[in-house]
């Protein structure tokens, strides 16, 4: 008895942690389509009174209006290469539905979660050695790091309860 309550309350922390992984996912998948608009609305709550001063100690300010204008730019005279971004954001939400296998059955799917470890390892070389060939700011690059911790955590924390209901089932 006291076995199929443990095993329940895993499976539960493991369905609470890969659903918030999938909510990520489904959020950054989204939000990658609208880019402009929401650089548009960022810069203009940057250019506010209250985040003024914070934006321009940062250099935020600088910064993101120079993304805004090269995005824009870029979708007046070449808006074929947001496609890219449509298909990242594509990809952002195919990746949350690879995520239902383990939300149904984490063991017999933890391969996935693994996948998804994998994956937010993989973030940190990237960031690292990507953002300065492209003239990413040090900052942003460690912003981009931070996904790969905030992915990975949620997903080391499920691994833990996938490995706690193997160890129930090995009994």
């Amino acid at each position: 008895m006291k076995t199929d309550m443990m095993q329940v309350r895993h499976l539960r922390a493991c369905r609470f942690w890969i659903g918030v992984v999938m909510a990520g996912l489904i959020l950054s998948g989204v939000t990658a389509f609208p880019l402009e608009t929401e650089l548009h609305a960022f810069l203009g709550l940057l250019q506010s009174g209250p985040l003024r001063p914070f934006a321009d100690w940062t250099h935020l300010l600088p910064w993101i209006s120079r993304v805004h204008d090269a995005l824009s730019e870029t979708n007046r005279n070449y808006p074929f290469l947001a496609y890219g971004t449509d298909w990242l954001a594509f990809a952002h939400l195919v990746l949350a539905v690879v995520f239902i296998g383990p939300y149904r059955d984490p063991v017999r799917n933890k391969w996935v979660v693994t996948f998804g470890l994998i994956a937010c390892a993989g973030v940190f070389p990237l960031a690292l050695i990507a953002g300065p060939l492209r003239g990413l700011p040090l900052a942003w690059r460690l912003i981009d790091c931070s996904f790969g911790v905030f992915g990975g955590i949620p997903l080391l924390l499920c691994r833990r309860h996938i490995l706690a209901m193997e160890r129930e089932d090995d009994r």
